[in-house]
């Protein structure tokens, strides 16, 4: 039986309502958060309350803290400042379907649970497992994992599950479309069958259903936006433009615009690795993500990108969940998603927490009924907008050439570098202001100038003959012989 609950249901509450540990309550207030959002306030008392909760709403809405916090307060009382790792057993573990979001879960975990002796650990593949063993070897009471990776540990026996009694399967959506289902099912196996398990997701699909099926027992049901919808704040728009022109359209939109922080998004990695370099030719501080980049590579792009060093990150669906960057201002879809759902949750990357976005997509004539496909998945038209892209911008590079079509041109400019073209410089896109001579300056430019039209007229012409490579003529007597 599956308990339903609407969003409309409960009032918005403050999170001192809930009963959290005090520690746990200083974290919040040292992030700035004050109000709980719906999801949240719905999801914690349930699970307070020890319940199984299966719980959607739309990316942005706060799921993580969601179920960190209350899960880190039952965890509480086994709290222990002893060394000893017997202390410290696995009571709580959450699975995430990417590295990047298996990242991001801990930082909060790590965050939230900061002034309290529980120990966290993070395990995910393309990464020396020797390091996460040892950690795992010193005890920790909650760990957030990848199923692969987790599954490499138990293995290894260098990890015990008996004694978990809180599961989460977070984005469960994407775990089901990236084929986790069987490792799903071993790791569940070794788990105790008295335990607390939460399903996260952004939809609650037939296959989603099924699974909470499987692995809940008598769920809460807590659905808070409507299936598939995208954030109101953030403005969505579409440009049609030709397929060799996309590169020139996303340089325009970022130098017109002067837009940072930007998330831009392709459909391959081929794709992601081009439009990099040739944003980098343009000097724009670009870095790329996708999964042929080891996890140290791509830990150092999202940190680079998170600082503010690098100002356009250029990614496949890799990043499109889970990835939360800090007033994050604009999305660009260069390549549609072929899977609709997909391009729910690349926007969502921005407009979080309240805060406004914008998403834009650009489009071939090709690509409409991918676009058309989406509208129908949203249930909201996307405006359409003309983008008049100038003349300096196109046919830049060969990456807004069809690959099929580069031939010997491509091969000449690697050869040849010079024969690229410049790099398109910001002053052109100023307004024009006319230059202020300095009076002293330019007396000494014209009295140099009239000295060396006064040289260049008293100078002496060279002779035709040096010029053709003769030899002058010797005026210089030779000397008399003493003979």
């Amino acid at each position: 039986m599956t308990d339903t609950s609407n969003a409309n249901a409960e009032s918005v509450k403050s999170f001192s309502e809930f009963g959290l540990h005090p520690d746990l309550l200083t974290a919040i207030s040292a992030s700035g958060y004050t109000v709980a959002t719906p999801i949240q306030a719905q999801a914690i008392p349930a699970i307070i309350d020890g319940r199984d909760v299966m719980g959607a709403a739309q990316t942005g809405t706060g799921k993580t803290a969601a179920f960190t916090l209350p899960l880190l307060h039952r965890l509480m009382p086994y709290a222990s400042h002893s060394t000893s790792p017997a202390r410290h057993p696995v009571r709580a573990l959450i699975l995430a379907p990417t590295r990047e979001l298996a990242d991001q879960v801990a930082d909060s975990v790590k965050r939230y649970s900061e002034s309290c002796p529980l120990r966290v650990a993070v395990v995910f593949g393309g990464v020396d497992i020797s390091a996460q063993k040892e950690e795992l070897r010193k005890g920790c009471e909650l760990v957030i994992a990848t199923p692969g990776r987790l599954l490499d540990h138990i293995e290894q026996k260098t990890i015990n599950l008996s004694q978990v009694n809180t599961l989460v399967l977070d984005e469960a959506d994407r775990m089901l479309d990236m084929g986790f289902l069987p490792d799903l099912e071993r790791i569940v196996k070794l788990l105790p069958k008295s335990r607390q398990s939460l399903l996260f997701s952004a939809t609650f699909s037939g296959e989603i259903r099924k699974l909470a099926r499987s692995f809940l027992k008598s769920p809460i049901e807590i659905n808070v936006a409507p299936q598939n919808a995208t954030a109101e704040n953030v403005t969505q728009i579409a440009y049609p433009v030709s397929g060799n022109n996309k590169q020139a359209a996303v340089l325009y939109l970022l130098k017109s615009r002067s837009l940072s922080q930007v998330i831009i998004f392709v459909n391959t990695k081929i794709g992601a690795s081009r439009l990099t370099r040739e944003l980098v030719k343009e000097g724009i501080k670009a870095e790329s993500i996708h999964g042929d980049k080891s996890q140290i590579e791509r830990i150092k792009a999202l940190d680079s990108f998170k600082s503010g060093e690098t100002a356009v990150l250029v990614a496949t669906d890799v990043a499109a969940r889970g990835l939360d960057v800090a007033g994050l201002p604009c999305v660009i879809n260069v390549d549609l998603p072929f899977n609709p759902e997909d391009y729910v949750h690349r926007i969502g990357r921005t407009g979080r927490a309240g805060a406004s976005g914008e998403a834009i997509a650009l489009f071939t004539d090709h690509e409409e009924k991918l676009l058309e496909d989406i509208e129908k998945l949203i249930k909201v038209k996307v405006p359409r907008g003309a983008l008049n892209i100038p003349e300096a911008f196109q046919h830049r590079s060969p990456a807004s050439v069809d690959s099929r079509s580069r031939g010997k041109g491509e091969r000449f400019k690697r050869t040849f570098p010079a024969s690229r073209p410049a790099p398109i410089d910001d002053f052109f896109f100023k307004p024009y202001e006319p230059s202020v001579k300095d009076p002293h300056k330019e007396a000494q430019r014209l009295q140099q100038e009239q000295k060396w039209m006064e040289h260049q007229a008293t100078a002496k012409q060279p002779q035709l003959a040096i010029l053709l490579g003769g030899r002058p003529k010797n005026n210089i007597k030779p000397a008399e012989s003493n003979d």
